[in-house]
Order: C-alpha cells, then structure tokens, then sequence
C-alpha cells in the first residue's frame, strides 16, 4: 500500500506593495523575506486584496518622490487593515536626502515600523534576485530585514 502523498500549501506571510513600481529592489525584497522561494512573500496585484492573516510590506526606495508615494498610500490606508512594515531600499550610497527622512519620521506612527536596505550596487549588475542573493552583502542585508521585521 503507498501512502498518499498530501500536496503541500504554503502560506503567504508577506504580502509587498511597490509604491514606485516592481524592479530588481522590491523583487530582491521578496527573495530576502523568502530566501528558500517557498511562496511565503510576493508582490499584491494593483487591485489585489490583502488577504487575511497576511503582513502587509510597502516597498519603497529612499527618494522624495518614494517618500511622497508611500505617503499617498497612508492617507487612503483604513483602520481596518493592519499596519504595514516600510522597507526602504537605498537607492545611493549617501543618507536620504532631508525631505524624506522627515516625510517617513512623519509616517512612523502610522506604519509597524520601518526596515531600511542599505545601497547595494550589485543590485545593477545583477539579472534577478535570485543572483543577488549569491552575494554576501545581499544576504547580510536580506538577514538583517528579516531580523528587523520578525523582531527575532
């Protein structure tokens, strides 16, 4: 008699909103929160329900223009929805430039909180995320993010 086998579901833990658009950054994101490709964090759809049980992750990089963007998306956020994590990518290898760090200082009340991704200039060379993730750097910093957003 040979068992039968039970098809294994996995459950989506992370659910990421690009406020800027999909790129190598919110796709390396979704790797660095899901470092074994199992499913557990992907990108929402543009119309796409956060679904139950789901931690919302609003992607964004460091500029003014991602700062204005997320700041967009907070003001038509509802109560009803959990608060969402922010992960700001770096997109420079300088500190953000002064009207979005006080535009996210601003945002911090209304978010679970902020994770930041430093500038990682392999993110240019590289054909996926999957390939950045063979970079030491990537990883240290993809361990940090989750470090940061699983509190562990």
């Amino acid at each position: 008699m040979t068992p039968l086998a039970t098809p294994q579901t996995t459950v989506l833990r992370y659910g990421l909103i690009p406020v800027t658009g999909q790129g190598i950054g919110t796709a390396t994101v979704e790797r660095m929160l899901d470092p074994e490709g199992a499913g557990i964090a992907r990108p929402l759809g543009p119309q796409e329900h956060l679904p139950l049980g789901v931690m919302p992750v609003v992607v964004s990089d460091t500029t003014v223009y991602g700062a204005t963007c997320v700041e967009t998306l907070m003001r038509r956020w509802t109560t009803a929805l959990p608060r969402p994590w922010l992960v700001l990518i770096a997109d420079a290898p300088a500190r953000p430039v002064s009207d979005a760090r006080y535009l996210v200082r601003a945002l911090e009340s209304r978010l679970a909180g902020v994770a930041r991704v430093p500038y990682l200039p392999v993110l240019r060379a590289v054909r996926g995320a999957d390939e950045a993730l063979e970079h030491k750097d990537v990883r240290a910093a993809a361990e940090a993010l989750r470090h940061t957003i699983e509190g562990n």
